[in-house]
């Protein structure tokens, strides 16, 4: 038996581009027959509705509405609600999995933090990092910035790209080993989006209990299946789809360039 999970998704309550709040996403996952949903909406550093100049607590307290909404209406229906975040840095994002609320309301300092000292802090906490969409090409990213030293996996299949885009990710993840993920980065739930390819789930082989117990389930790399579609990984596209130049981090703000690509 095989569980399905939504790895990415925001609502409106903390994401400027969330379109449905989340009863409306918790609704429809149910409909689906999702075991459970990761609410992931931006944090601090992207697209975040919640407003800078408030106290940290108070941040955190907007930032967590739709999470907590969307774990209400779970509990009624029997979907499972877990907490994540996006975190972006220059352009680059990154899914946080396995810790909680209480954690980020105890660090004030993770806005200034480097990809190095997020890496460790989410590990003494027992949390995993994700690198969201890697090869992502968009007009307010300048760059694409490969961590593969301070994450623990790789979001393989994004709905929100392009597939030559995941395809290059799953070429990256596969070339040094690194754990897969996939989710529908989805911003509004609606009948038929399913239907029309623009969910994705990752099926697990138990039933996690908890955000902590998905994270450790990513660090022991326990095997799962990717729902995408089967052409999703296709290199048959044009290689200046992505015209970014690919970098490297040093873990601080070191960039080397990667000289290569990554679709040819």
């Amino acid at each position: 038996m095989e569980y399905l999970y939504e790895t990415h998704l925001h609502t409106n309550k903390a994401s400027l581009c969330g379109r449905s709040d989340g009863v409306e996403h918790v609704r429809y996952y149910h409909s689906l027959g999702f075991t459970g949903i990761f609410i992931s909406d931006h944090f601090f550093g992207g697209n975040c509705s919640v407003p800078r100049n408030l106290p940290w607590q108070e941040r955190i307290r907007l930032y967590c509405r739709g999470f907590e909404e969307a774990r209400e209406e779970g509990a009624k229906c029997g979907l499972d609600v877990f907490f994540a975040w996006e975190e972006t840095f220059k352009g680059d994002d990154y899914l946080i999995y396995g810790l909680s609320p209480e954690w980020l309301c105890a660090h004030p300092e993770m806005e200034h933090w480097s990809y190095r000292e997020q890496f460790e802090a989410v590990h003494a906490a027992g949390g995993c990092v994700v690198q969201a969409h890697p090869f992502r090409c968009r007009d307010y990213i300048r760059m694409i910035t490969l961590t593969k030293d301070f994450v623990d996996a790789v979001e393989v299949a994004n709905a929100g790209n392009r597939a030559i885009e995941d395809a290059a990710a799953l070429r990256y993840a596969d070339e040094f080993g690194l754990y897969k993920t996939c989710g529908s980065d989805n911003h509004l739930s609606y009948p038929g989006k399913y239907e029309e390819g623009l969910i994705y789930g990752m099926a697990l082989p138990r039933r996690v209990s908890s955000a902590g117990d998905f994270a450790r389930l990513i660090l022991n790399r326990e095997p799962v299946r990717l729902c995408v579609p089967e052409e999703r990984f296709s290199l048959t596209g044009d290689a200046s789809e992505i015209p970014l130049v690919s970098y490297w981090t040093d873990g601080g703000n070191g960039r080397i360039p990667t000289g290569r690509s990554w679709t040819e």
